[in-house]
């Protein structure tokens, strides 16, 4: 499995959008990867935008970013919270800096304009949030998926399929 070895954060909060949480999660983990859901609490059920449940493994205090090998951000109401942590922020500059993978879908982007990483990046988003992208000096575009080196935007759940490849595909030449 070529993912075998890789470690990647799942960041979670209520509201996220069900399929963009786990849709990426399943598929790291059916290539070997492991991937933790890390939130404010540990060992505490989120749940998602649809009703469907996701458990911390760890909250953000537990863990060490080093200890990762890339992060991925959900869309749904869930970034707008997860942006207000500077736990979580400083885990994407971390990953950014390192440039290990960031995957962003939807609304994700939010965390990464909190995080002051998007100045001269290519990034997709959904459009309800574009305004947000650009004035926070990205270079958006309409596409299912953008990469801009090590880091991977999508714009919402049909794109998942091309979103995850793309992802799946940088972690395992890292």
């Amino acid at each position: 499995m070529r993912l075998e070895n890789k470690k990647v954060i799942a960041l979670v909060d209520e509201d996220f959008e069900d399929l963009e949480l786990w849709y990426p999660i399943l598929r790291l983990r059916e290539e070997g990867a492991t991937v933790d859901l890390i939130g404010k609490e540990a060992n505490q059920k989120y749940i998602g935008k649809y009703g469907v449940p996701a458990n911390s493994d760890y909250a953000f205090s537990d863990i060490n970013a080093e200890d990762y090998d890339g992060i991925l951000v959900p869309g749904g109401w869930a970034p707008d919270k997860l942006r207000r942590f500077p736990e979580v922020l400083e885990m994407v500059r971390y990953m950014d800096q390192a440039k290990k993978p960031i995957g962003q879908i939807c609304h994700a982007g939010w965390v990464l304009v909190s995080a002051g990483i998007l100045r001269g990046k290519k990034v997709t988003s959904t459009p309800g949030i574009k305004d947000d992208m650009t004035n926070a000096g990205s270079l958006w575009s309409d596409e299912p998926v953008v990469t801009d080196g090590h880091l991977i935007s999508s714009r919402r759940p049909p794109d998942l399929p091309p979103y995850v490849k793309a992802y799946a595909d940088f972690l395992a030449n890292q």
